[in-house]
């Protein structure tokens, strides 16, 4: 079906609210966040004003493209689904002239109407809206009823003083507003699991920053280039997202002079999560969050995370865990980070991996193996010498074009 727009102006976008609507108390303050966060999604099109309800946000386009707008606000966590729709006066004759409009300006051949009557004084009830409705179609269109499988399902929303009328549902992108969780910080490394993890934890409304762990010369500026793409990316569901680059190369080196090959990368992963706490500590974040995913490698077996574990305090959140590889990839491409993540620049868990990794690592051999050197004045260094960037959605990053970032 197509839809012959330049008859029928669609004046608003009418937003249904997803898992907030169930909130109770906090119902206020999750619309209030998500206006908040469509408003910050939407911040390029000025023309546009909001109205929000208690069940629905009203944007009006005033002469906006109204496909540009959706495709920003189907990124925008906390909405259900949304609506391209036409405002006219609550007067049935307007209410029928106008969805007869809307009837013919389709190339469907079945139909539906499907009224919804918020305004209960309205003189017809929603089964004699649709009857009234239909009837015109019936009458002056070629058009048949489809109760079932309709190809044209026009929608009609009645209030007090205006009547909304609508052909599409657009699906959101669910959960809750991003933001009404808190703040967490995630560990993005430049694989495919950790873009995927932010996006899962954003979805149920934590608000997050990034850290990633770079060992130059070992690691290339071409991998720190990725991480950054992959953060530009995961940003359009959030509006702008911090990325904080530790410089990992002295404490690394330090890790594989001292400690058991074996142990390396389950030492490599302590000194990455204490750094990654002191962090959290001081932009206030509650929680960190990876994207391990249970035997996944070595490092995340169960033993292996009760192990590493040990070092902080606070929650460490794994959206993945439970998810097989291929369900990820499915994920990273709907987010349309697989492309980036798949570019062959290592990071530096990959660069030092051992031959014979330990799956099965004990905290008395991981601490006896710490007590070896003097780790803590490395990783002071490390919070000390981060390098903080802002990443905004859509942002192009390149060696050539932003040298002075790498």
């Amino acid at each position: 079906m197509t839809i012959k727009s330049d008859k029928v102006v669609y004046n608003h976008i009418l937003v249904r609210y997803g898992e907030l609507s169930t909130k109770g108390k906090n119902k206020k303050d999750f619309i209030s966040r998500l206006l908040h966060n469509v408003k910050n999604a939407l911040r390029e099109f000025p023309a546009l004003t909001y109205e929000k309800t208690h069940d629905r946000l009203y944007i009006m386009l005033n002469g906006e493209d109204a496909h540009k707008v959706s495709d920003l606000l189907a990124k925008v966590f906390g909405i259900s689904s949304f609506s391209f729709a036409i405002k006219v006066p609550s007067d049935m004759e307007e209410i029928r002239s106008m969805a007869l409009k809307v009837a013919k300006n389709s190339d469907a051949l079945t139909f539906k109407i499907v009224s919804r009557r918020s305004f209960k004084q309205f003189p017809l009830i929603s089964d004699e809206i649709n009857r009234a409705v239909a009837a015109d179609i019936l009458r002056q269109t070629e058009l048949k009823v489809d109760v079932h499988d309709p190809q044209l399902r026009i929608q009609i929303e009645v209030h007090q003083f205006d009547t909304y009328i609508m052909i599409n549902t657009i699906p959101g992108a669910g959960g809750y507003p991003v933001g009404v969780g808190g703040k967490a910080l995630v560990m993005l490394s430049g694989g495919i699991d950790s873009p995927v993890a932010s996006y899962l934890t954003m979805k149920r409304g934590v608000a997050i920053e990034c850290i990633h762990y770079a060992s130059p010369p070992y690691t290339s500026k071409r991998a720190q280039e990725k991480v950054l793409q992959l953060a530009a990316k995961v940003a359009g569901y959030q509006g702008h997202i911090r990325v904080h680059i530790v410089p990992f190369t002295e404490l690394q080196l330090a890790i594989y002079k001292h400690c058991d090959e074996s142990y390396a990368i389950t030492i490599m992963r302590r000194m990455m999560y204490r750094i990654a706490q002191r962090v959290c500590e001081r932009q206030n974040c509650l929680a960190i969050v990876n994207g391990e995913s249970i035997g996944q490698v070595a490092s995340q077996t169960l033993e292996s995370m009760q192990t590493i574990n040990q070092v902080v305090q606070i929650p460490v959140i794994r959206p993945v865990v439970t998810m097989d590889k291929l369900e990820i990839i499915d994920l990273a491409k709907h987010i349309d980070t697989y492309d980036i993540s798949i570019q062959p620049f290592e990071d530096c868990c990959t660069i030092f991996t051992p031959k014979n990794p330990v799956t099965k690592p004990t905290l008395k051999k991981a601490e006896k193996l710490e007590s070896f050197f003097d780790f803590e004045p490395l990783v002071e260094a490390c919070v000390e010498q981060i390098e903080t960037i802002n990443v905004y959605p859509g942002t192009k990053f390149s060696i050539e074009e932003n040298a002075d970032l790498f």
